[in-house]
């Protein structure tokens, strides 16, 4: 246990600024009885200071604080309102004035003690806390507002100021597996660890021997001592052995169980590292509030100021801190966002390495208008909106034959429709036993029904058991994508011979992703049963639109050089974008295909005899020439739910060939030959093919070292 009894750091600062401007301006040609321009001044009187608090409290548990504040001096300004001229910048110099803005920030940090349990010591986490507030001040000129009766009496109302604040609650952790599996013991046989047990077995022997002969460490048997130190030693001179023979002869001293034991090894242990991350935000924004600051800033209303979102409206409408303006019109907001990450290092082989990652956000907005009568607080007109992001697995549909003739999973989503709906309509009235309109879907639960939509989109293109699928849009846990990059070929003998290096790398990304959900103002609490005017049940919640996408990046990736200097890069990318839109019930699928084969090569330490200003120099330096050649075709398809017309809008081939040749003249400066070719041919009858070429040489020339 530690505790530091005092703070590590306690700064204070203070600034203040006066400015002060007189400005005459005197005119030559005055008429008789005229005064002429007034004289006129400026001031900007600020004084403004810092502190913060910094305290390691113990080694793991880290607390800081840093509050500012921003005030005004109107020490110019009497009680009537009028400016006094004679007040000059000297004039009441330490006077602090009114506050105009006050921020402050507490920050803690603590770092997790899974360290101080043996077999959790492979987990490290940090736990880090903010909160934010800040006070800002209304403005002087709309301060308040005097409303005139028709009795003739006057109401005068304060319009308060704003405030805000902000938490943010965030977990970072790393797993490392491999300190997990040392501490269990699955670790692989090696020639040098078969040989330490040897030594610690005829250590063990050796010991049980001199007990036996009583213990006699300075006679005793000395051919049994002989015997033992022979024994003893044969297994060092097998390990310096192993050691002098290189792994070739390590391998071979392997038995076949003890490769056996470290093929399954390699297999448990194949995970290798493991990153969570967790992070929450939530803020608050709340104006017409009445209340000031002091000096060194404010506890009220209470654990706000430090970031909490607990609801104060109405406490503080009771206490009369809030504006009791009966036509204020600014919005009260709640912010809360949720993002939870993960990644995942894989290696089944030495030479296979996988990275899996996946991630959540969701982001959801409150607002409202608010009235204070009597001390009570009366919410106006609440509305919520946000956004959803998941990754998620698409690779069912993504071969899948899909033009504008025919797409399987286009006409698994219009299925789907029917069973989504019956699930819908069994859970709403409570049995099988419904109502159907003249099509067969439920009665509140037709085709074109929102809620019927959604779930029916999404299994067909993820190619999911509709009658399992999750009715609601929100997905709990990120399906994992992936990447991979496999190295082994190189172990082979003829690969070793041919190539410097080979790789083969494929990649996936898949994301399901609802651009703006909201609040349905139509949607009757005390009705549920309320349709709407295609006679389907209104939703508690409205979309614009929702989103697949899906990326293969790459598909298939083959990058190797030759020993002759020859570097070849094959790739093929495939991706595709689908967005189903409530408002018109079309699907608009956009596919892309791209194919990229490069090649390069480089003569090396070619020399090129030059004579620049009557001097002939020798350059030596690799000449690179690099070629590569494309092809990308773009599709873009709408497709109708209840009509058999789909139509390609939009999409293009384009081909493309780029070759360049570079040549460094110096340390600093490279000749550059350039050719890029471009021609595309699009899909659709209304646009031109277009070509596009560009040739050139470049001299780049490097200023650093």
């Amino acid at each position: 246990m530690n505790f530091n009894y005092l703070p590590n750091n306690i700064a204070v600062s203070s600034n203040i600024n006066r400015q002060y401007t007189e400005q005459k301006f005197r005119e030559l040609n005055t008429l008789p009885g005229n005064i002429g321009l007034p004289r006129l001044f400026q001031r900007n009187y600020l004084f403004d200071w810092q502190y913060a608090i910094n305290y390691n409290i113990s080694r793991s548990l880290r607390f800081n604080f840093d509050a500012s504040n921003n005030s005004i001096v109107t020490n110019y300004i009497d009680d009537a309102g009028l400016v006094d001229n004679s007040i000059g910048i000297w004039d009441g110099f330490f006077d602090v004035g009114k506050a105009n803005q006050h921020f402050q920030t507490l920050q803690v940090n603590y770092d997790l003690p899974f360290d101080k349990f043996p077999y959790f010591r492979f987990i490290k986490a940090t736990y880090t806390y903010q909160g934010d507030f800040q006070w800002t001040k209304t403005s002087d000129l709309f301060n308040q507002i005097d409303i005139t009766l028709r009795d003739g009496t006057t109401n005068t109302y304060r319009l308060g100021n704003t405030i805000q604040n902000s938490s943010s609650h965030r977990i970072n952790s790393t797993l490392d597996m491999g300190n997990l599996y040392r501490y269990l013991g699955l670790t692989k046989v090696t020639p040098r660890s078969k040989a330490q047990k040897a030594r610690r077995e005829a250590r063990a022997d050796q010991a049980a021997g001199g007990d036996k002969n009583g213990g006699n460490t300075r006679g005793g048997d000395k051919g049994a001592s002989r015997d033992n130190q022979t024994r003893d030693n044969t297994p060092a001179l097998l390990g310096q052995g192993n050691q002098q023979g290189g792994p070739n002869a390590n391998q071979s001293q392997l038995t076949a169980s003890d490769k056996a034991k470290n093929t399954v090894v390699d297999i448990v242990t194949m995970v290798k590292r493991i990153q969570l991350n967790y992070q929450e935000n939530q803020g608050t924004f709340l104006p017409g509030y009445l209340p000031s600051v002091g000096m060194m800033g404010t506890l009220r209303p209470g654990a706000f100021v430090f970031g909490s979102q607990a609801d104060i409206r109405r406490e503080m409408a009771r206490r009369g801190w809030l504006t009791v303006y009966p036509e204020f019109n600014e919005q009260y907001t709640e912010v809360e966002s949720r993002q939870f990450d993960y990644q995942a290092n894989i290696e089944p082989l030495s030479d296979l390495k996988i990275d899996l990652n996946g991630s959540r956000i969701y982001a959801e907005n409150y607002v409202e208008n608010y009235i204070v009568q009597d001390g009570l607080y009366r919410s106006l007109t609440p509305n919520t909106y946000g956004n959803f992001n998941i990754s998620t697995m698409l690779i069912g549909t993504a071969f899948a034959k899909s033009d504008e003739n025919q797409s399987s999973a286009f006409d698994d989503f219009r299925e789907n429709r029917l069973v989504i709906a019956n699930r819908l309509a069994t859970e709403f009235y409570g049995s099988a036993d419904f109502p159907r309109d003249e099509e067969g879907f439920p009665v509140g639960f037709g085709k074109t029904s929102q809620d019927v939509l959604l779930p029916a989109f999404l299994s067909a293109y993820k190619d999911s058991d509709p009658a399992t699928e999750k009715t609601t849009f929100l997905r709990d846990f990120p399906i994992p994508n992936w990447d991979v990059k496999y190295t082994g070929l190189m172990n082979l003998k003829w690969f070793k011979e041919k190539f410097r290096r080979f790789s083969i790398q494929h990649g996936y990304r898949a994301n399901y992703t609802v651009n703006q959900f909201q609040t349905n103002l139509d949607y009757n609490r005390n009705d549920p049963t309320e349709v709407d005017v295609n006679g389907n049940i209104k939703p508690q919640n409205i979309f614009s639109n929702v989103n697949l996408t899906e990326q293969f990046s790459p598909l298939v990736r083959i990058d190797f050089e030759m020993k002759n200097s020859v570097k070849i890069l094959a790739e093929y990318r495939k991706d595709r974008f689908l967005s189903l839109s409530f408002a018109n019930n079309l699907l608009t699928e956009v596919k892309g295909d791209e194919i990229v084969i490069g090649a390069g090569y480089r003569i090396r330490d070619l020399r090129i005899g030059t004579n620049f200003g009557g001097k002939r120099t020798i350059l030596k330096s690799d000449l690179n020439f690099q070629l590569d050649v494309s092809r990308r075709d773009n599709r873009t398809i709408i497709r109708y739910l209840d009509i058999n017309n789909n139509q390609t809008t939009a999409g293009q081939t384009i081909w493309g060939i780029q070759f360049t040749v570079d040549y460094a003249l110096s340390k600093n400066l490279t000749a550059l030959f350039y050719y890029d070719h471009t021609f595309s041919k699009y899909a659709v009858s209304t646009a031109f093919p277009q070509t596009t070429i560009r040739s050139g040489i470049t001299l780049r020339y490097n200023f650093g070292n």
